[in-house]
């Protein structure tokens, strides 16, 4: 049973062997720590750690995540030793930080409400010159391996949350809901060109979709309005995407996305990541039993776990065999490795998902 074969029968409930070991990344103070402790200086980190990469990001065909073309053009507005700040090529004024690792601070924003729309609506349009310029190169490659193909499936309020900013978008939200609805379905529209530009030409496994628009306590947009002017923009990408053969869509989504699994659920989503345990203590097999095996999921293993020790480990692995076995359930730390990990204790758990069998 190759790579591929082994994905697509855990994530349609068919027979497997054991669980794919996938490595996803670490924060840049983690890859020092590791460096410390033994990892050496050029290692490739999949060939270090006997791991695959996540193939949605590894092998998958895509333009610009960004989805803004052409973009802005990056200018520095203001230098000094500990930050930086610029208009990025989304269009927004941020601060970063050059001491540590951090998400910058946003100052300004050009799009703000509907008057800001028309700038970044023309630059959602389909174009050509969207597409790589290896893009054959790049389907030959993915045709001939025996890993998990996919295809990226944009963002639909995601990226529109960090063009607007939280308080903008979430104003919008409750006094301009019409405006998330055109964004929504222009974006929708873009990436239904894309997909009929490349899936011609290569069968995909998984779409791979990003959104980040929950945090602690759940979802910034209310659930009323993501069914009315979200929902419908995912059905149009996942109608498209199943015309082509593709079942599985995925949406990566970090916080508490209690509120919203049914609606993405409505929408044609069905496989989630990173799925985070977080301080609420998110529980995959508690979306199982509610949901059946329509809901899939990639990640659901506590990284916090990592932190601590081997015993720690092989408890969050224990709780999570029942879901393994039943499938529909890739395990994977469900986000970036923090660096309280020491670098014995990610290889250890590596190794314990190696040696599982079903």
């Amino acid at each position: 049973m190759n790579a591929r074969q082994r994905f697509l029968n855990i994530m349609e409930y068919g027979s497997f062997d054991r669980m794919p070991v996938w490595h996803w990344d670490a924060w840049k103070e983690t890859w020092a720590r590791w460096a410390r402790e033994g990892l050496p200086e050029d290692a490739d980190p999949f060939e270090f750690f006997g791991a695959e990469p996540v193939p949605f990001f590894a092998h998958m065909l895509q333009f610009d995540w960004g989805l803004l073309y052409p973009r802005f053009t990056e200018e520095t507005l203001e230098e000094t030793e500990t930050y930086r700040v610029l208009r990025q090529p989304d269009g927004v004024i941020a601060q970063h930080s050059k001491e540590q690792s951090s998400l910058p601070r946003s100052i300004d924003f050009l799009f703000k409400d509907r008057s800001g729309w028309a700038e970044y609506e023309r630059r959602l349009q389909p174009d050509p010159g969207r597409l790589p310029k290896d893009l054959g190169t790049t389907i030959e490659r993915l045709r001939s391996l025996d890993k998990p193909r996919a295809v990226f499936a944009g963002s639909m309020v995601g990226m529109l949350r960090c063009w607007m900013g939280v308080e903008n978008f979430c104003c919008a939200c409750c006094v301009d809901p019409d405006l998330i609805r055109d964004v929504t379905d222009t974006i929708a529209n873009l990436m239904c060109w894309f997909l009929d530009q490349v899936l011609p030409n290569m069968s995909v496994d998984i779409a791979w979709g990003w959104e980040d628009i929950c945090f602690r306590s759940g979802p910034l947009i209310p659930p009323a309005v993501f069914k009315e002017a979200v929902v419908p923009a995912y059905q149009k990408v996942a109608d498209r995407l199943r015309s082509y053969g593709c079942s599985l869509y995925t949406v990566d989504c970090d916080g508490q996305i209690d509120a919203l699994l049914p609606l993405w659920l409505e929408a044609g989503v069905n496989v989630m990541f990173p799925v985070e345990i977080g301080t609420w203590a998110t529980d995959p097999m508690a979306f199982r039993r509610q949901y059946g095996p329509e809901i899939r999921f990639v990640g659901g293993f506590n990284k916090l776990v990592l932190e601590q020790d081997r015993h720690a480990i092989d408890a969050e692995i224990e709780r999570r065999k029942p879901l393994m076995a039943a499938g529909g359930f890739i395990p994977l730390p469900d986000h970036e490795i923090t660096p309280d990990t020491p670098l014995d204790n990610y290889r250890y758990y590596l190794d314990k998902i190696r040696e599982l069998r079903f």
